[in-house]
């Protein structure tokens, strides 16, 4: 009876108890709603838009620029090779920085996993040591590296060529939320100097560049106490050159210094970063505490939450425009291919020129491709084409190129012509100047990109014939 007594008094007292730790920790968690507020979570996407938008874009690809590529093997040069899963694939967002900066903890308060088992791991010490990619599912699982890259359907297949253990590096988690319908986060280990990359297994500043390439938004992580740059950290910026409008620095974990003190640190990110971004104007660089639990007392609260919804507008102009930048990358994609293209011919036409019944093959194309400049090759492709110099790639590049794939494999492309399917220039000058500006044009419009030009038929008006009497 005792006994009974004793348990009818602990159990309230058990609720009581856990009542009172849930109100303690609801007191302490930051409030979230800006974030749905400001990146929207709530409204309804038109899908059916997007997917044919997508759908057409695909299509112009595969008919007027992939052809190209192939012919003239572009994917050699390059090494970018552009699959269905990468046109298809939602805005990236990749996060970089030394170890044990809150990248992390970042991600977790951005998709509200706190306290939940679907947390990513964080702590003081070096805790990521995979390449973890935060995506959309219809439930909660986690997806092997092999199993990614071996999936056709994503955009991770090229991830193959960087070996074995990197695959085991690479680790996959789905989970059903309304930020990762439109986005994807890329964890990524975080930078320890005193360690070489042949210590990790596998090329770790390649495996970088592959999703620094295809990041259409890098957020660069720093906190008060790691703003020292070592080599590490100087060679993964010598990667980002040519990205810095993507770049956004994060000094994460402003809350802990008192206002001077922030002022210091601050000054010194910048001092530390100067010699590595080489740009007029400098990466915009957003200074809070990007964790959920509420600011340090006696902090600039006010200054830390305008900050973050600075961050979140940024986030979500990328979300917005994600239809936009795709349109615009594989524009630029056609550009570098239709150039490398005409590059090719202009090789193949002066090794042509300069052969003669009694020369020998290679020692004429070995002094074209050692002294491209002495025929002109890059020269004539500027004075005929209207291409900007500063799309020219490296010529040494093409000593390489060449050194794989003979001269005598590559067609002019006077050549390449077909009659059914047209001349394959014809078709990418058409891509990039016609088709792939007006299926921006219709999406900017508002009007339906399924649709084709109005300019023949007056959009759906039937066509009036002038010659015909009234």
């Amino acid at each position: 009876m005792k006994i009974l007594v004793s348990l009818c008094v602990f159990v309230p007292l058990l609720a009581l108890a856990t009542a009172e730790e849930e109100a303690v920790l609801e007191s302490i968690l930051r409030d979230r709603s800006h974030i749905e507020e400001t990146l929207r979570l709530a409204a309804d996407e038109k899908a059916g838009d997007y997917a044919a938008a997508l759908q057409r874009l695909r299509k112009i690809y595969h008919n007027s620029i992939r052809p190209m590529e192939q012919a003239y093997k572009y994917n050699e040069l390059r090494q970018h090779e552009i699959s269905d899963g990468e046109i298809t694939s939602k805005p990236m967002v990749l996060f970089l920085g030394p170890w044990s900066v809150g990248k992390s903890s970042m991600i977790n308060y951005l998709l509200g996993l706190q306290d939940t088992p679907y947390q990513l791991y964080t702590g003081a010490e070096p805790t990521t040591s995979e390449f973890t990619v935060i995506m959309h599912g219809e439930k909660i699982r986690t997806v092997e590296g092999i199993v990614m890259a071996a999936d056709s359907s994503r955009s991770f297949s090229p991830l193959e060529k960087f070996g074995q253990n990197f695959l085991e590096k690479l680790v996959g988690i789905e989970m059903p939320h309304k930020l990762l319908e439109r986005v994807t986060f890329v964890d990524t280990p975080g930078i320890i100097e005193n360690r070489k990359q042949q210590e990790r297994g596998y090329p770790f500043n390649d495996v970088c560049q592959w999703f620094i390439d295809r990041a259409d938004l890098i957020f660069v992580v720093f906190d008060p106490t790691k703003l020292d740059v070592g080599l590490e950290l100087e060679m993964l910026f010598r990667q980002l050159k040519g990205r810095e409008s993507q770049i956004r620095i994060i000094l994460n974990k402003a809350d802990s210094l008192a206002t001077q003190d922030l002022m210091r640190v601050y000054g010194a990110l910048f001092w530390s970063l100067a010699p590595l971004i080489n740009v007029t104007e400098p990466p915009r660089v957003y200074v809070s505490s990007f964790w959920p639990y509420d600011y340090a007392p006696d902090t600039s609260r006010e200054l830390f939450k305008r900050e973050e919804i600075s961050l979140l507008e940024d986030l979500n102009q990328v979300i917005e425009n994600r239809l936009e930048n795709k349109i615009a990358f594989i524009r630029q994609h056609g550009i570098r291919v239709r150039i490398h293209a005409l590059l090719v011919d202009r090789y193949v036409q002066t090794f042509k020129e300069k052969m003669s019944f009694f020369s020998d093959p290679e020692l004429v194309f070995k002094e074209i491709v050692d002294d491209p400049d002495k025929f002109y090759i890059f020269k004539s492709i500027l004075a005929k084409t209207n291409v900007s110099k500063f799309d020219l790639p490296n010529r040494d590049a093409y000593r390489d190129f060449f050194g794989i794939n003979p001269v005598n494999s590559f067609k002019q492309l006077s050549a390449q012509c077909s009659y059914m399917g047209g001349c394959l220039l014809e078709k990418i000058e058409h891509a990039i100047t016609h088709e792939l500006p007006s299926l921006l044009g219709s999406i900017n419009s508002g009007k339906n990109p399924t649709l084709s030009s109005c300019e023949a038929t007056g959009c759906g008006e039937k066509p009036k014939n002038r010659y015909r009497r009234n």
